[in-house]
């Protein structure tokens, strides 16, 4: 769901930025160039260049290497290869304070630019929680200009995509960056 313009929070510098289901740059020491943030396919800005190029064509043909796994988790195994520094790609991981999902969502409604029903099973589950966001978001904008920077809302949702293979999300901790 898209809230705002995004593009004033893109790095200008980078080839490749996908959105984190955890962002390590909120747990001190991680930054939007640590490969240690757990992307999330669902949302992301590459420029058409040579280096991406490069970097698609090897996370296709990654996936025979990891027989079964879904793009994203094959983009979790690569995301470390040496070959990604050889080809000089320059990737960016989103900050979840603007580009926030159900596994970590964006905390302060003023900032939040999108919010992707990640970490979430069964489509019913995506839908119910993305219509309680929506209804966040419509309350939040109803609220007088001046006032919505002063408002301490918080999202209602995650509700029923909060917990999967037994991990509520809500209350993450460090185990999650390796989930």
């Amino acid at each position: 769901m898209w809230f705002r313009n995004p593009f004033p929070h893109f790095h200008k510098d980078a080839d490749f930025q996908i959105a984190c289901d955890q962002y390590t740059g909120h747990r001190g020491g991680g930054s939007s160039t640590d490969r240690r943030n757990r992307p999330n396919g669902g949302f992301t800005f590459v420029r058409s260049n040579v280096r991406t190029l490069q970097f698609y064509r090897f996370w296709y043909h990654a996936r025979h290497s990891f027989p079964g796994m879904h793009d994203q988790d094959v983009l979790n195994k690569i995301k470390f290869d040496p070959f990604l520094d050889a080809i000089g790609l320059k990737v960016r991981f989103l900050d979840t304070a603007y580009f926030g999902g159900f596994c970590e969502p964006a905390r302060n409604l003023n900032w939040a630019c999108t919010m992707h029903a990640n970490c979430c099973v069964g489509l019913g589950h995506k839908i119910h929680d993305l219509n309680v966001v929506l209804g966040d978001w419509k309350h939040y904008m109803s609220l007088p200009a001046d006032s919505r920077g002063s408002a301490s809302l918080t999202w209602r949702a995650p509700q029923r995509c909060r917990y999967v293979s037994g991990v509520d999300f809500r209350s993450c901790s460090e185990f999650c960056l390796f989930f």
